[in-house]
């Protein structure tokens, strides 16, 4: 029996459980940890076809995707948008319920 590695295990995770991908980026993002956003992109693009089907949805080259993606990347939000669209997602706001952030009683 041949060991997966890391990164293969969780794109299968990814694969079988699309939601689970969603809800494990908006953990990250809540973090603000972009070192591991970036390690789960990179595992994500795995589950969602391959860097080269990814870098073509999102109109990038693989060089650029790899590079995107890589521990010392630092996407531009075009390019983030158009990798998170590539996988069936999209970026959003949403507002964060604390009384320290209420605006006015909004």
């Amino acid at each position: 029996m041949k060991d997966r590695n890391h990164d293969e295990a969780m794109a299968e995770i990814y694969r079988e459980d699309p939601a689970y991908a969603f809800e494990l980026l908006n953990s990250i993002f809540e973090d603000g940890d972009q070192s591991e956003l970036l390690i789960a992109l990179r595992q994500m693009t795995k589950a969602f076809g391959g860097v080269q089907a990814v870098a073509e949805q999102a109109h990038l080259n693989q060089t650029q995707l790899y590079r995107t993606l890589s521990p010392t990347g630092n996407p531009a939000l075009s390019s983030f948008s158009a990798i998170l669209k590539a996988m069936g997602m999209q970026l959003s706001v949403q507002p964060i319920h604390s009384p320290e952030h209420d605006l006015a009683g909004v």
